[in-house]
């Protein structure tokens, strides 16, 4: 199923199923995914889409139906808030409460679209932000070596400066430790390495760069100003497997739900699991034919991990049974060019993508095929998303082998890898999917259906990335302009940035 992200009528929509039984005749003789041709076929896909998933956002954000109900037999799919709490008052439900699914239903319509405020500024563009498991802390990236900690309950003040270790071109990623305390971080640096073992796994922050040497901070400590190896101890693990001389860089690291392992994806179409307990690299797989600009865990079990790639494939890797099969547990194929970022739905099936080819894609794991669908007559034109214009020949072609179970089309990926997620589970139930994009916006789409819910307007740069607090109605976008801003509903009081306010840049590290 096809979603693009305009509000003209859904004629111009282009929906289509892209299911494995409705593949193209190019892949089970001669039939064709069923398009969209009028607006009435275009709401009877979105009405009958049948998928799990769709059924599963449906229960985790829609009313208990004794609330939802506005005559015997008739129930009425959105409640205002109003009438939700005299209902649970009245406790129409008889539980005394609100469920997961009522809270949901409620907190959801009241989307982060007012603002935005500032939180900060730098001369230099920043390329990730990440609010904390909790929602205390929030971490944004830049380049120039700086990463910058704020306590979000005191204030946005700045809790940490971390000025990273050698770097080389910019911090590409960070992860925070589970219990927020320890900071990662990748970024491209010299092979100098430390000894320390990581018995305590717990309380680090990691970065890492264009090198294969990610670094650990302890994000908890009292220092504020933390320059590597000059105030604090930053320690540098090693990637590159001991090989003499071997050099790479990591696009992307995540922490394990335990807080035990990392797992890193690489320009040497590798993806590396570290195991921080033993402090050692516990395993390496050439998982692609070109860069691995995206890797994650997919559930808590850490047993199952996807990961995204410039060869344009998903893959899925059992470790379970990876040793003695040597190879990926499932290939989903339907991008035509480069992944950029893979979230999972944190459910072990389900996950979203980022491409180069201007979509995001909702996968299900479960339709994966063993081996990659090898098709090469789509592309005919030269390319390269780092300085030119996505080809306009290019932008309704779609893949004849497409396993995605949707496709979400409008915002645009060009110039860096810019991110997407599912929102929270807390206050949404994930019904939404969120963006960043190179025309210095942020789309918020409808899972289920596609609509583009809302677009943030704000920035001037690209994008890249942007978080939204897990608990709360707030959003925080960080852009190349250098700007990192909230957007909240329904605000704080303050009055928003105004959009022509002339730019005061901060110094980048105090």
């Amino acid at each position: 199923m096809y979603f693009f992200a305009r509000t003209t009528s859904v004629d111009e929509m282009g929906y289509a199923m892209s299911r494995l039984e409705t593949e193209s005749e190019l892949c089970d003789g001669g039939k064709t995914i069923p398009e969209a041709g009028s607006s009435k076929r275009a709401s009877n896909w979105l009405n009958n889409l049948d998928h799990e998933i769709a059924q599963v956002t449906k229960l985790k954000s829609s009313p208990h139906k004794q609330l939802a109900e506005l005559v015997p037999g008739m129930h009425k799919s959105s409640v205002s808030t109003v009438k939700m709490l005299v209902g649970r008052e009245a406790n129409y439900s008889a539980r005394g409460r609100f469920s997961a699914a009522d809270r949901c239903h409620m907190l959801s319509r009241y989307l982060p679209v007012n603002g935005p405020w500032l939180v900060d500024q730098m001369s230099t563009r920043a390329y990730v932000s990440q609010f904390s498991a909790d929602g205390s802390l929030f971490v944004a990236g830049f380049q120039g070596s700086y990463i910058r900690i704020y306590n979000v309950e005191k204030g946005w003040k700045v809790q940490k400066n971390i000025l990273a270790k050698s770097l080389r071109w910019t911090v590409t990623d960070t992860s925070l430790s589970p219990d927020q305390r320890h900071l990662l971080d990748n970024i491209p640096n010299d092979r100098s390495t430390f000894t320390n073992t990581f018995t305590n796994h717990q309380n680090l922050k990691v970065y890492a760069s264009m090198s294969p040497i990610v670094h650990i901070v302890d994000a908890g400590s009292a220092e504020t100003e933390s320059l590597a190896n000059v105030t604090e101890f930053h320690d540098g693990l090693d990637f590159s497997s001991g090989d003499g001389g071997y050099s790479f860089g990591i696009f992307s690291v995540k922490f394990s739900t335990d807080g035990r392992e990392l797992v890193a994806g690489s320009n040497d179409d590798s993806i590396y699991v570290y195991d921080l307990e033993q402090n050692k690299l516990s395993l390496r797989i050439l998982a692609h034919t070109s860069d691995v600009n995206t890797v994650c865990f997919a559930d808590e079990s850490g047993h199952l991990i996807f990961s995204g790639s410039d060869d344009n494939l998903c893959k899925v890797w059992d470790r379970r049974c990876f040793i003695a099969k040597g190879k990926p547990a499932g290939v989903l194929t339907g991008h035509l060019e480069g992944i950029t970022f893979i979230d999972s739905h944190g459910d072990g099936r389900y996950f979203i993508s980022n491409g180069k080819d201007q979509t995001i894609k909702l996968w299900d794991i479960r339709k994966m095929a063993p081996n990659a669908t090898s098709y090469s007559g789509l592309r005919n034109y030269e390319w390269d998303y780092r300085w030119m214009d996505y080809p306009y020949e290019a932008r309704d072609l779609k893949h004849p082998c497409d396993q995605s179970v949707a496709t979400y089309k409008g915002h645009s990926v060009l110039r860096t890898l810019i991110r997407c997620y599912f929102s929270p589970v807390y206050s949404t139930g994930q019904k939404y999917i969120y963006t960043g994009s190179h025309d210095s916006c942020v789309y918020i789409y409808d899972l289920v259906t596609g609509e583009l819910v809302s677009l943030l307007q704000h920035h001037k740069s690209p994008v890249r990335d942007c978080s939204w607090h897990p608990y709360y109605p707030m959003l925080v976008s960080s852009s190349w302009d250098g700007d990192v801003v909230k957007w909240e509903f329904p605000g704080n009081g303050e009055a928003p940035v105004p959009s022509t306010k002339k730019r005061i840049r901060r110094r980048q590290f105090d």
